[in-house]
């Protein structure tokens, strides 16, 4: 079984991934809808949420594999106390999504867009540097992205169009060739993240992330894929109907978070 969460709803994109490479894979998500966005947060208060979200998964499922933080910000900023907490193999978002640009790019030079806080941490930047020396990075935090995801501003939606030109404009300026998507949000208006870079390949981190986690799956069984939300599971299950499609399967359930 797989535990995997998010800020809120960005973490699909991860699970539409999983469903892709390991059909009938089983797993248990939580989006913590009632507190998203992460990104404009403190340090204390993104390790504060992750512990909470981790403690519940954990108590909700015993029989957890691995866990896929689904989430740029907590992948940034809180992998260390996750990993020191809990007797588990924890896989974030950095990591991958960052090999994955530096075999990418042509012209060693790789942007990273994403929340305030994963900007803020220099993790992306580190990790790249890391892979590979001498490397040129750019980062450009969005803030606004993920409440335009969250609000329904998707599908090419001119106020989405609007604020990706407005944030991606020094990005495309840059040169940057490889751009690394680095909030699980933001593969959900990549056609409006394309129109405003074009000619750059785009790094969906949740996707890569998803390879690191494959060999932890069990084959097709019978248990049922599980959500949970912090708020609203109604507009939760609509969302994951238009995304996952036919391959939507359950309902989601309210979790009070602050009790973990």
């Amino acid at each position: 079984m797989i535990a995997i969460f998010d800020s809120g709803l960005g973490g699909l994109t991860a699970v539409r991934e999983l469903r892709s490479l390991v059909p009938g894979a089983s797993y248990i998500y939580f989006g913590d809808t009632g507190r998203v966005p992460y990104g404009t947060r403190s340090r204390s208060t993104i390790i504060k949420y992750a512990l909470q979200d981790m403690r519940f998964l954990l108590a909700a499922e015993r029989d957890i594999s691995a866990v896929l933080v689904a989430c740029g910000t907590v992948s940034s900023t809180a992998m260390d106390v996750l990993r020191e907490s809990f007797r588990l193999p924890i896989f974030g978002v950095v990591e991958t999504a960052a090999a994955a640009a530096a075999a990418a790019t042509k012209n060693n030079h790789v942007a990273v867009i994403a929340t305030a806080a994963t900007i803020r941490s220099g993790a992306y930047e580190r990790e790249l540097k890391r892979i590979k020396p001498g490397i040129k990075v750019t980062a450009k935090a969005c803030p606004l992205f993920v409440p335009l995801v969250e609000n329904g501003f998707t599908g090419g939606d001119p106020i989405t169009k609007m604020v990706c030109e407005r944030y991606l404009s020094p990005v495309r300026e840059s040169g940057a060739d490889t751009c690394i998507l680095g909030c699980t949000h933001y593969p959900l208006i990549r056609d409006e993240i394309a129109e405003a870079l074009p000619g750059v390949t785009l790094i969906d981190a949740g996707a890569e992330a998803v390879k690191a986690i494959v060999p932890y799956c069990q084959g097709k069984d019978d248990v049922s894929p599980r959500y949970f939300v912090s708020d609203d599971p109604e507009a939760f299950e609509q969302f994951a109907k238009r995304l996952l499609g036919g391959d939507w399967v359950g309902r989601a359930e309210l979790v009070d978070i602050e009790k973990y």
